[in-house]
């Protein structure tokens, strides 16, 4: 059975924009993802609200992604491949980093992964790299006190930077923007409807890199 780690945010959690509660197992696109591949894989679901990149969280606390990935590789290893998407948070304004520096954070998650010997036969697990999803009108959500108002602009610049990360770390990339788009309600996160475009074009991904 191949092992595989999704390691993300709200949107890797389920994060419902409507209801603010958690869709179901199976509509969440890690749900999907295990669906579509069937028994011969096992998917790991480790999203958490509000994580980071590499930034310690001055009012949430204990986001920082950075300080969480190492401690999930060693627990679940061995890993056949780690999903990284990432960044979305980085976005608020009391972090004040631009897409360039969320980039080269996200890079700095890869490189853990790469470097790890939590692979089968003590090897590195393979990584895809995602870009998250656009950021939508933020303008009218309740987030924009939170992200600001150039969020969408800098999480514009994502899937090229974070393509350039993965061509850096010689890993595989996919950009979740073209298969999903964030809601109207908070324009973060995403509906059901693509949850399950997500999960069935990174479940494809996965059939690619895992044969």
């Amino acid at each position: 059975m191949k092992e595989i780690l999704c390691f993300g945010d709200s949107n890797t959690w389920g994060f419902n924009a409507q209801t603010k509660d958690r869709f179901p197992r199976d509509v969440r696109w890690t749900g999907i993802l295990k669906k579509e591949l069937g028994d011969e894989y096992y998917v790991i679901e480790e999203g958490l609200n509000g994580r980071t990149t590499v930034w310690d969280d001055p009012i949430e606390m204990d986001k920082n992604g950075y300080r969480h990935l190492g401690t999930c590789l060693q627990s679940h290893k061995p890993l056949d491949l780690v999903i990284l998407m990432l960044g979305t948070n980085d976005l608020k304004i009391r972090f004040s980093v631009s897409a360039e520096d969320i980039a080269d954070s996200v890079q700095a998650l890869g490189n853990m992964v790469l470097k790890s010997e939590c692979g089968p036969e003590g090897k590195a697990p393979k990584l895809l790299l995602i870009s998250p999803i656009a950021v939508g009108n933020i303008d009218n959500s309740e987030f924009v006190h939170m992200f600001g108002v150039n969020s969408a602009l800098r999480a514009a610049k994502f899937p090229l930077l974070y393509r350039q990360a993965a061509e850096s770390l010689k890993c595989d990339f996919l950009n979740a923007a073209e298969f999903a788009k964030p809601s109207p309600f908070d324009a973060i996160h995403f509906d059901a409807e693509e949850h399950e475009r997500l999960g069935k074009a990174i479940a494809d991904k996965v059939k690619s890199i895992l044969y």
